[in-house]
């Protein structure tokens, strides 16, 4: 059928004002979508003449195609013009220099059809390693990080660059020194082939998953959208893994039981209060036997009699406690059960067990319950058993993966060929400028998987409509996140050197019958 276009109101041009003037879209304002400009095409014949007389023949009529496939669609998108806009996120800020946030993930009815533009003084980042200890101080500069450089050591602008001393830390004797600590605490621990995912909350310096780097852990720090002095995006520049969420009232966008452990250094989050609810949060998505390890300068005494309350509610054996002479803060490791006997032994049984309905999978805009998860049992049950040591679990297929196993097995095969023979060398990429990448339609997890003898982290993203294989990805030892295509992703902008999309806008075309 031939029809004529819609009629739909063009955006403005970007102002030449730098994109630092106006506000960012405001939530619950309607964002109309951009114009799309069609070029005339002629109708087919109804087949008594030559197909290409027909085209000089047929009148010149104009017919709606899909605009990611249309040659002559084009857009004219307008700035995000907040205050600091080449920062800004949409569904967490609601000013672009992050100084006004939601507290929990917000996104405007309509959604935000504008173009975050770079910074004036915008450089590409070095190379890996080099990145890893200094940025340049342009992309990533806005007021609150200026003001946040003056008071810290361990970090400190130089010229054009934002420099990272190795030896210096948010602690006392360096990041080594401290994860060095934590080894002597809990040797079980075993850095690097027990634990290999390991999530940072409150992401600062980024200096402790790079001292867990050079042990083979992937680290996946974790800004907090309602936290001020959020570091993320200076983590991901300089190539460490990090996302930004918030420890409200909703799951985190994880899967149950999937980090190893969980660590949470001078973060000062009240984890007792509201019942312990954040508690019960972390206790869904650390694995059974995890470890989460807390630390902190200051003693508070209410604080610590209400966190110890709340770890013995689920039932966390504190297994080490350190107050370390170096770096002058006080370390606590707890374990969580890795079966459900010791619930069995509660005297009180609050918080009560979570029922069958309250599925522990779920985590894309679910609220936090007050109800303890069960472990796992049984060995067609994900969790019952710790995985394999790194790298051995990269390609090992647990019992309970069932017929997947032969499935996920097919999938690495698959894109280990495509990597090795057209991805490294064939389209035009210079892997030694690529650390940051984003599989959008990760599966399996196989692209990671093929890629992870390179200098390279993956944030694999599992679409919250597709299967749930995100549970497969954590237990080979990668990291990833659910979301929503339809919503924009909870990063910074220029989070990313690479972006891979495997048959992610497939349900866009539109069958030629």
């Amino acid at each position: 059928m031939e029809m004529e276009p819609e009629q739909e109101a063009e955006l403005p041009m970007p102002e030449e004002s730098g994109g630092n003037s106006g506000k960012a879209p405001a939530e619950g304002d309607e964002e109309k979508p951009p114009q799309l400009e069609l070029e005339e095409e002629p109708s087919e014949s109804d087949g008594d003449e030559d197909f290409e007389m027909a085209k000089k023949k047929a009148p010149s009529k104009k017919r709606k195609l899909p605009p990611l496939f249309s040659s002559s669609a084009h857009y004219h998108w307008k700035h995000c013009a907040a205050k600091s806009g080449y920062h800004y996120i949409p569904c967490v800020d609601f000013d672009g220099d992050g100084s006004q946030r939601h507290h929990e993930r917000s996104c405007p009815r309509s959604p935000v059809t504008c173009l975050v533009s770079l910074p004036k003084d915008y450089k590409q980042p070095a190379p890996w390693p080099e990145r890893k200890d200094k940025v340049w101080y342009g992309n990533v500069a806005h007021p609150r990080l200026s003001n946040y450089v003056k008071g810290h050591n361990w970090l400190n602008h130089s010229g054009e660059y934002l420099m990272f001393p190795p030896d210096e830390w948010e602690f006392k004797g360096g990041a080594r020194h401290y994860v060095e600590s934590i080894d002597e605490m809990a040797p079980d621990i075993d850095w690097g082939k027990n634990i290999r995912i390991v999530l940072d909350i409150k992401c600062k310096s980024a200096g402790f998953g790079i001292a867990l780097l050079e042990k083979d852990v992937i680290t996946l720090s974790l800004g907090l959208a309602n936290d001020q002095t959020d570091l993320a995006q200076v983590a991901l520049e300089r190539g460490i893994p990090a996302t930004v969420g918030s420890l409200g009232s909703r799951r985190l966008p994880f899967p149950s039981g999937a980090f190893d452990a969980i660590h949470c250094g001078e973060c000062n989050i009240p984890w007792h209060s509201n019942g312990g609810k954040l508690l019960l949060e972390i206790n869904r998505i650390l694995r059974p036997g995890g470890y989460f390890i807390i630390s902190s300068k200051s003693t508070d005494l209410e604080s610590e009699e209400g966190i110890s309350a709340s770890m013995t509610a689920l039932c966390w054996n504190a297994i080490a406690y350190n107050s370390d002479d170096v770096s002058e803060v006080g370390v606590k490791i707890f374990q969580r059960p890795a079966a459900n006997e010791e619930y069995d032994l509660r005297a009180k049984k609050d918080p009560p067990f979570c029922k069958e309905e309250q599925n522990k999978a779920n985590a894309w805009y679910t609220h936090i319950k007050h109800c303890l998860h069960k472990a796992p049992v049984g060995i067609e049950e994900r969790g019952s058993d710790w995985p394999e040591e790194w790298p051995k679990r990269l390609e090992t297929y647990p019992d309970w993966l069932g017929g997947l196993q032969t499935r996920v097995a097919a999938d690495l095969k698959h894109w280990k060929a495509v990597v090795e023979k057209s991805y490294l060398d064939g389209l035009g990429i210079d892997w030694s400028n690529i650390r940051n990448v984003m599989d959008m339609r990760a599966v399996y997890g196989g692209f990671a998987a093929a890629l992870a003898s390179k200098k390279v982290w993956v944030m694999n993203v599992v679409p919250v409509h597709a299967a749930d294989t995100l549970p497969i990805i954590y237990e080979r030892g990668l990291i990833g996140v659910y979301h929503d295509w339809c919503e924009p992703f909870s990063t910074y902008p220029r989070s990313y050197d690479l972006l891979h999309a495997d048959h992610l806008f497939s349900r866009l075309k539109i069958s030629p019958n």
